[in-house]
């Protein structure tokens, strides 16, 4: 679970830099309110079954982290793909609908 690459974009979730190549997934620091990514991470290489689940910032912005088995042009599984996809407005527009509700 060595973190192989990333995208500019992780590094506003993640304090990367460059040389962080190499390192632990549990060794990256991260705004992000979940402490179990490395076990999902860890569960979707053994069972192969993507996992998805919104989940928040310490700043209260919210995320779609969806965690997905990484095949090889062999159709060798080498490692998992985790993407994460900004829903805060989604969020924010639910607890309005909610609020007008009540």
């Amino acid at each position: 679970m060595n973190l192989r690459r990333f995208t500019p974009y992780a590094t506003k979730l993640f304090k990367l830099i460059p040389s962080d190549v190499g390192r632990p997934l549990s060794d990256i620091v991260t705004d992000l309110d979940y402490t179990h990514l490395k076990e999902d991470a860890l569960a979707v290489l053994h069972t192969l079954v993507f996992q998805e689940k919104p989940v928040p910032t310490r700043d209260d912005r919210w995320y779609r982290v969806r965690i997905m088995p990484y095949r090889t042009q062999d159709n060798v599984i080498d490692g998992v793909v985790i993407t994460f996809t900004d829903i805060t407005e989604i969020k924010q527009l639910e607890a309005e609908l909610r609020q007008l509700r009540a």
